[in-house]
């Protein structure tokens, strides 16, 4: 937002734009990411790869971690999307709640802005495989 400050007051933008997380999106997502995970059966990391998704080491290494533990040990879809929820959409990245907090502040200001927050009602588990293979296409052919 302070970016959009300083370009505004030089002359290089008129309006800033952001799209984020909505609070509903935010507020859902482990909800949705457990459901896409049962939705197709999903109960191992090689599963995951068939949909296109390749953990870290770190990642699997806290994945096995949280499965294998002594106290409480989680099921691979709890443990998946506990990692996942926290390490691609935490309180540490940008959605709403924390886009209002800086707006109250007036961060940004004079510039003004269109701020846009998705709600969970757009994410959609209806597409399959056949999306996947043609994202999957599109990369390949724009890779070479």
């Amino acid at each position: 937002m302070e970016n959009f400050k300083r370009l505004h007051a030089d002359g290089g933008i008129s309006l800033g734009v952001i799209v984020t997380r909505g609070s509903s999106l935010q507020a859902n997502m482990r909800a949705l990411v457990r459901r896409f995970l049962d939705e197709r059966q999903i109960d191992s990391l090689a599963m995951l790869s068939e949909w296109g998704y390749e953990p870290t080491s770190r990642q699997r290494a806290a994945i096995n971690s949280r499965m294998t533990r002594e106290s409480n040990p989680l099921s691979f879809r709890e443990a998946f999307t506990e990692k996942f929820v926290s390490d691609k959409f935490g309180e540490a990245t940008t959605h709403w709640r924390k886009l209002e907090e800086r707006m109250r502040r007036a961060i940004g200001n004079p510039c003004p802005l269109l701020l846009i927050g998705l709600p969970d009602s757009i994410v959609r588990f209806d597409e399959g495989r056949s999306a996947l293979a043609e994202v999957q296409a599109e990369e390949d052919g724009n890779a070479g």
